[in-house]
């Protein structure tokens, strides 16, 4: 369903870090990375779409977030939610609900939310029932 998703940032070199960290640590590989335009894309091991690009805008403006927007990123396992939470604070997020349970979502949703260092949202989920 996805080609790929693409945020707006401003300062590259900060944001290339932070979704350096968070991207390897969820288990993507970084497709490519130019950085005199600058942008640069990371995806799944092995397969070539989707993408998630960040970049500054194409039109030269300065990236703004948006209102009502959020990029879902999926973990193995509540575990990875947790430790990616923690690593993306450490890396200049800032938090919007800290990892849990909402099973205002289905049973097994367990979800942790931040911001990137522009303010982009993000969130970090797995779906599966804890295994015993």
């Amino acid at each position: 369903m996805i080609s790929h998703i693409c945020l707006g940032v401003n300062d590259f070199d900060r944001a290339f870090a932070f979704y350096s960290a968070v991207l390897s640590a969820l288990g993507h590989e970084l497709k490519f990375c130019e950085r005199d335009r600058p942008w640069a894309g990371w995806m799944a091991k092995g397969k070539p779409r989707p993408l998630l690009i960040i970049g500054r805008p194409y039109d030269g403006n300065a990236a703004q977030v948006g209102n009502g927007q959020m990029v879902g990123l999926l973990a193995i396992d509540r575990k990875s939610v947790d430790g990616i939470y923690t690593l993306a604070l450490a890396n200049g997020a800032t938090c919007e609900g800290p990892p849990g349970l909402r099973p205002e979502y289905h049973a097994d949703y367990y979800g942790a939310y931040f911001r990137d260092p522009d303010g982009n949202k993000l969130c970090v989920c797995c779906h599966d029932p804890v295994s015993e």
